[in-house]
């Protein structure tokens, strides 16, 4: 049952920080230093603005994973508990 409560509170916080944090990446077109060109070559404050976008997006995308591989030890506690 521990485990269950656990996946239970790794979605909650998910959830919480999803709405949370998921406003925080920035437009970056608006800053002194931001390229259009193709490929772009973001210069200053543009560069750390989209260093930091990139940053931001690893982090949910790691915290999806936490939560399948919560998901997947609760499933497997389950079946071996039938």
């Amino acid at each position: 049952m521990a485990l269950v409560g656990a996946f239970v509170g790794i979605a909650i916080l998910l959830g919480i920080s999803v709405n949370i944090l998921g406003n925080t990446v920035s437009d970056c077109s608006t800053l002194p230093g931001y390229s259009t060109a193709n490929p772009p070559t973001h210069t200053g404050w543009a560069e750390a603005c989209e260093d930091q976008n990139t940053q931001t997006q690893s982090a949910f995308a790691l915290l999806a994973i936490v939560l399948i591989v919560v998901a997947a030890v609760v499933i497997l506690t389950v079946v071996k508990l039938l």
